[in-house]
C-alpha cells in the first residue's frame, strides 16, 4: 500500500552545506521525521561497549571499531550504515511518516537498497532529491566554527550574533564542537564526499529519481525558499 500523500526528501552536499539546518526546517514545514544518518550512528556508538558488534551479511561489524573510522573522518562500512537506516526507514514506514534524509545515503551500496524501498512505499513524484552546491573553502570554514546543542544536536550556524552563545536557544543545552569538525577531519570528509557519495547521482539517474541543484552559499532562508519554490511544496 502506497503512503500517497507522503513524501520521502534527500538532501545532499558536502560537510557544512546546510544539510542539517534545512532538514529540519522542511521537516517541521511538512511535519516529517527528521532523518540525520550521523545521528543514529552517533547513539549506536555512544551506547556501544567495547567487544559490541552487528551481525550484517554474515560479516561482524565492531561498533566501536567503526566508532574511530568515523571520528577519523572516513565513512562507516556501508553495509552496517545500510543496515541501520533501513531498519530505521521501515519503522517510519509503518508509522506512515513522511521523511526528510539530511545526507543520506552516502553511497552507491546504500542508494541501492534505500531506493528500491522508498519506492515501494512512496509515490514516484514524492520521492525527491536535493543536492546543495557549496565551495570546498566555505565548507572548511562552516564545519570548522560549528557546534550542535548537547541534548537534541541541533545544529547552530556561526554567525556574529551566535558566536558567543553557550547554549541552544531551542533546548538550554550546552553547545559542544564535534570531534569531527577539526580542519584535518574535514578535509578528509571532503574527499570521501566527492568520491563516494557523488556518484550517487548517476544512481538516481537509472532509478529516474531527478536532482534538484541548489545554491547552498545564501542565508538558510534564502536556501528554504529556493527549495520549496523548487519542489513546488508552497
Amino acid at each position: 500500500m502506497k503512503l500517497n500523500d507522503k513524501k520521502a526528501i534527500i538532501i545532499l552536499g558536502p560537510p557544512g552545506s546546510g544539510k542539517g539546518t534545512q532538514a529540519i526546517l522542511l521537516a517541521e514545514y511538512l511535519n516529517a521525521f527528521y532523518f540525520e544518518t550521523s545521528s543514529i550512528l552517533e547513539k549506536e556508538f555512544q551506547r556501544a561497549k567495547k567487544q559490541d558488534f552487528v551481525i550484517v551479511n554474515k560479516k561482524k561489524y565492531f561498533l566501536k571499531e567503526q566508532e574511530r573510522l568515523w571520528l577519523e573522518g572516513k565513512l562507516v562500512e556501508p553495509e552496517l550504515v545500510t543496515f541501520l537506516v533501513l531498519k530505521k526507514v521501515k519503522e517510519l514506514i509503518k508509522e506512515q511518516k513522511s521523511i526528510i534524509f539530511s545526507g543520506s545515503p552516502r553511497t552507491v551500496y546504500e542508494t541501492e537498497r534505500l531506493i528500491p524501498l522508498l519506492k515501494k512505499h512512496y509515490l514516484e513524484k514524492n520521492i525527491k532529491v536535493v543536492l546543495f552546491v557549496l565551495k570546498e573553502k566555505d565548507s572548511i570554514f562552516r564545519n570548522s566554527h560549528r557546534r550542535i546543542c548537547q541534548l537534541l544536536r541541533h545544529p547552530i550556524l556561526y554567525s556574529k550574533e551566535t558566536k558567543n552563545l553557550k547554549k541552544c536557544p531551542l533546548d538550554g543545552s550546552p553547545l559542544l564542537k564535534r570531534k569531527l569538525d577539526n580542519i584535518e577531519v574535514i578535509k578528509k570528509r571532503l574527499k570521501e564526499y566527492r568520491e563516494r557519495t557523488l556518484p550517487l547521482l548517476d544512481c538516481f539517474s537509472k532509478y529516474k529519481i531527478k536532482v534538484v541543484k541548489i545554491n547552498a552559499a545564501p542565508s538558510p532562508v534564502i536556501v528554504f525558499k529556493n527549495i520549496l519554490k523548487k519542489l513546488s511544496l508552497k
